[in-house]
């Protein structure tokens, strides 16, 4: 069985006692951290010891997605020279900005691959494909099976995403809520109002609406207010420890 669970929903900062994106996904005893953003770790100790994870994926490489990575290369550090864990962490990210996709690399420890538009990769149990979205950087949404279940992470993504390219009917869409309608930026790009959320969610007939990377101040009631005008299936907002999960 496929289970979601949040570590982290908040940005560009998290508020008090939050975290910046980070969601764990495991499988039986397979476990998978996309995102890690700041506190993310301090989340992922609730569940698992860091150097437990079996994979890393980051969907792009802004700081409130990465900010805790380069913490995390530590613990698999220590756990590696400790006998803790045998292999380097497979890790999987945009290879631009250059700059920060360089700094991913840690020695022997992290065992770092690029991700590109509309490829496919095997991690785990998990069938990952990568579609990249409207935002400032390159930034990949990513649907997720295992064969009887699919998710979709949105990852950052603006107005231009052409989501019905990437999933149809998904069990679960993770998208984001950046705005209200009410403080809606003028020239919205990159990211997304809870409604245009709920819009992407129902023109793919998603079955489960998870709204994430909210501002710290945001009142979930009104984001979710805003999202089911627009779309009619099940839809939460993120908070810490929120989890799903999906039998086969």
């Amino acid at each position: 069985m496929m289970k979601w669970t949040v570590l982290g929903y908040q940005s560009p900062y998290p508020g008090e006692n939050g975290a910046t994106p980070g969601y764990l996904l495991e499988e039986d005893s397979y476990r998978v951290l996309i995102d890690c953003g700041s506190g993310v770790l301090a989340q992922l100790a609730n569940y698992i010891e860091p150097y437990q994870l079996d994979a890393v994926i980051l969907s792009h490489l802004h700081h409130d997605h990465i900010a805790d990575f380069f913490v995390l290369q530590y613990a698999i550090m220590l756990a590696m020279k400790n006998g803790w864990r045998k292999k380097a962490l497979p890790v999987w990210a945009p290879s631009s900005p250059a700059k920060w996709y360089k700094q991913l690399s840690y020695k022997t420890w992290i065992d770092l691959n690029p991700i590109q538009s509309d490829s496919s990769q095997k991690i785990g149990p998990f069938d990952f494909h990568f579609y990249q979205t409207d935002h400032g950087i390159p930034c990949y949404a990513m649907q997720i099976s295992n064969g009887k279940t699919k998710i979709l992470y949105g990852a950052d993504a603006g107005p231009q995403t052409d989501w019905k390219r990437m999933s149809i009917e998904p069990d679960l869409f993770i998208c984001e809520a950046t705005f209200l309608e009410a403080n809606r930026p003028e020239h919205l790009s990159g990211h997304l109002t809870a409604g245009l959320a709920a819009e992407a969610a129902a023109q793919i007939e998603a079955k489960h609406l998870l709204l994430t990377h909210l501002f710290p101040s945001m009142d979930p009631m009104q984001v979710k207010k805003e999202a089911i005008q627009r779309f009619e299936g099940i839809c939460d907002v993120a908070e810490l420890g929120w989890s799903i999960t999906m039998a086969k």
